[in-house]
């Protein structure tokens, strides 16, 4: 399992400046010292900068104990630590916070912020944003949507409350409404649900649909059209990374300016085209709160692009192209 995605709730370091710290678990192994095992696991990180990191006392056991960068390696349970990145885009767009209360925040997250710390982003997230804004060190995700989509994301403010929203999404007991982009595909008979397999693909970064069982369903409807475009209504009855991208470009109706499907035109770690946002949002979502009772409903503040006014016949071919 990646150091970022182990269990959080016992980290002995405290959040810094948003960012929480890092778990890896220790493998046993032939490392002589904690220097040399950071150093192998993590080599994009010069043996010097771990040394200086664990002079600083930021290189901590379970028990919140400084790991010395020369003292015996000890295999078994896990060290914590924090992330750091040397050169990490600026995102320039800001996220909105529309809802809050003692359990749940509401946030409208822009495109091209990532909703959590991984990979080229660990400030430049939602996550680390919301906690420096609020001071909320146990804010955490209740779900996550694409770096490039825009739209609502929810967090809990509280962990007792986490298992009782992860068991609702874990259920399906929530309801989701996107909106999309996309090309009128003439003869496609909508309202349809697409119910497919989706599987990890090539690169590494996509998806791709197989055979087998479907473990992914989206209803999709248009709702409006324009000089050979289209505004989609999407409903996902799953939560499949990238589901909906991979079924509208299944049907053959790929999102206006996605740089992943049908083809890889950016790949994620190439510079991001501000010009050019993914026209996919995460528009509404309703649900009845498990912690509380209430009925919950939320709906974005954002937009998509308006669609082109229909124009001549040489302009229409262009906005298909």
């Amino acid at each position: 399992m990646p150091p970022d995605t182990l269990p959080r709730h016992a980290a002995p370091l405290p959040t810094r400046d948003g960012v929480g710290a890092s778990c890896v678990g220790l493998a046993a192994g032939p490392w002589p010292t904690w220097l040399d095992f950071f150093a192998e696991r993590f080599p994009h990180v010069t043996p010097e900068a771990w040394r200086m990191r664990m002079g600083r006392g930021e290189v901590v056991d379970a028990q919140g104990r400084p790991l010395a960068p020369d003292a015996p390696y000890r295999p078994h349970g896990r060290a914590w630590y924090y992330r750091s990145l040397d050169d990490e885009p600026r995102v320039p767009f800001e996220a909105q916070v529309l809802y809050r209360d003692a359990h749940l925040l509401v946030a409208d997250k822009p495109h091209f912020l990532a909703v959590t710390p991984g990979g080229r982003y660990l400030h430049e997230t939602l996550l680390t944003r919301l906690r420096r804004a609020t001071g909320l060190a146990d804010l955490q995700p209740l779900h996550r949507i694409d770096r490039e989509t825009a739209g609502l994301v929810l967090f809990g403010l509280r962990r007792e409350d986490r298992a009782a929203y992860h068991a609702m999404f874990s259920a399906r007991q929530i309801d989701k409404a996107y909106e999309a982009i996309a090309p009128l595909r003439p003869g496609l008979v909508l309202p349809l649900t697409r119910a497919s397999r989706i599987v990890r693909g090539e690169p590494f970064f996509r998806q791709r649909e197989a055979e087998g069982e479907p473990n992914a369903s989206t209803q999709v409807a248009l709702v409006e059209s324009g000089a050979g475009w289209g505004r989609y209504a999407l409903a996902p009855r799953t939560g499949q990374r990238h589901q909906l991208r991979v079924h509208m470009a299944a049907l053959g109706i790929p999102i206006r300016d996605d740089a992943f499907y049908p083809q890889v035109l950016r790949g994620p770690d190439e510079p991001d085209d501000y010009r050019r946002p993914l026209q996919l949002l995460a528009r509404g979502i309703a649900f009845t709160d498990p912690v509380t009772g209430a009925p919950r409903r939320f709906e974005s503040a954002l937009s998509l692009q308006p669609l082109p006014a229909q124009t001549a016949k040489s302009d229409d071919a262009s906005a298909r192209r």
